[in-house]
């Protein structure tokens, strides 16, 4: 289709690449620092600056999956300190208004690290400040936000903006042997106290130290529960669509659309909950136009995104092939498949409109 119009849009979840992209489309820029990654060692990571008083930190970047090695992937010792470091070096880069891209994890410490790393002390029963990792949660049992305020009151940061994904999971976190599973569950226990501390003291006020108590607001579980850290040092929980579509213009760009394309990594029964061909469909279908996805692997429930508005869907790939070929030939396999689902999709327009009459209704 030589002649057609083709509206690119990179679309952004919360996870790897948002901090880029938002840059990019801001007229912003990258600060590239060196902060602690999931495992306790340095990695070198970034976040952006948009503007005047204006952050993106992406937790990717410093506490993502793609960050802890295979044979450490222990969700009971991975930790978001590195994240509190990046909140920190943005505060001193004169942001007063931070956005915090929740996804990809590679953690689920509840936000605890950052908010160590940010200056609050979580503590035990006897006052002992607890270590790293989600499995040290399960001895908190009070947080002594006074450190944490100094540091807001110098600062003046304002306020952090966490685009969450779906609490129901993102599909690529860490994997839970039993025992750590035991581990990390009796931590989240008690994570939610991190979130509804920071509800109940006023940021900046220097509360005294309060027991932790459950969470349940929306949005406190995302990204291994990192928005209940995040929403003790008085962040507001948002949907992360409604923050990273809105200077995108999306819905007039799909109404004026033939057809809409989009992609997933893995097209699964999680797909309709919050993943990014849902949301391009759900807006897609306000104007009544027709929805295809080209994803890398169609895994169990794919049939499902049919009821959130997608059309039609495929696999990129051509026949089984291995992980690391899949990956690295991804490009070739994804241009592939395009240029195949367009073919089809003119083939059918050249069909009679009666063609269809003249078929077994098996075939229909």
């Amino acid at each position: 289709m030589p002649d057609a119009e083709v509206d690119l849009i990179p679309l952004v979840d919360g996870g790897e690449g948002t901090a880029q992209a938002l840059a990019a489309a801001a007229g912003g820029r990258l600060v590239h620092r060196t902060a602690t990654g999931p495992v306790g060692e340095p990695v070198r990571a970034h976040f952006a600056l948009l503007g005047p008083g204006r952050a993106v930190v992406e937790m990717a970047a410093v506490a993502g999956l793609s960050l802890v090695p295979p044979d450490r992937r222990d969700p009971a010792r991975t930790t978001t300190y590195g994240v509190g470091e990046l909140l920190r070096a943005a505060l001193d880069s004169g942001a007063r208004r931070i956005l915090v891209g929740c996804g990809d994890s590679g953690t689920s410490d509840g936000g605890a690290g950052a908010l160590q790393a940010l200056g609050a002390r979580l503590l035990d029963s006897r006052g002992n400040e607890l270590g790293r990792g989600g499995a040290e949660l399960a001895h908190l049992d009070r947080v002594d936000p006074s450190g944490l305020a100094t540091a807001r009151r110098d600062r003046d940061p304002g306020r952090l903006q966490p685009a969450q994904r779906a609490v129901r999971g993102t599909g690529r976190g860490p994997r839970l042997r039993p025992s750590e599973g035991r581990d990390a569950g009796a931590g989240g226990g008690a994570v939610g106290g991190a979130g509804a501390v920071g509800g109940g003291a006023e940021p900046g006020c220097g509360g005294r130290p309060r027991r932790a108590r459950p969470a349940t607001r929306a949005g406190t579980g995302a990204s291994g529960g990192l928005g209940a850290g995040l929403a003790a040092v008085g962040a507001r929980l948002l949907p992360r669509f409604e923050v990273l579509l809105g200077h995108l213009d999306l819905d007039a760009r799909l109404a004026a659309a033939d057809l809409v394309v989009t992609a997933e990594g893995a097209l699964d029964g999680q797909t309709p909950h919050g993943k990014i061909p849902a949301e391009v469909a759900h807006r897609a279908k306000r104007s009544g136009r027709p929805v295809l996805v080209l994803a890398g692997t169609l895994g169990h429930g794919a049939h499902e995104v049919r009821a959130v508005g997608v059309d039609a869907y495929s696999s990129i790939l051509p026949a089984p092939v291995p992980l690391r070929e899949a990956l690295g030939r991804a490009g070739e396999f994804l241009a592939d498949a395009a240029e195949h689902a367009i073919r089809m999709i003119l083939l059918g327009t050249r069909l009679p409109q009666t063609a269809g009459t003249h078929l077994p209704s098996s075939v229909r």
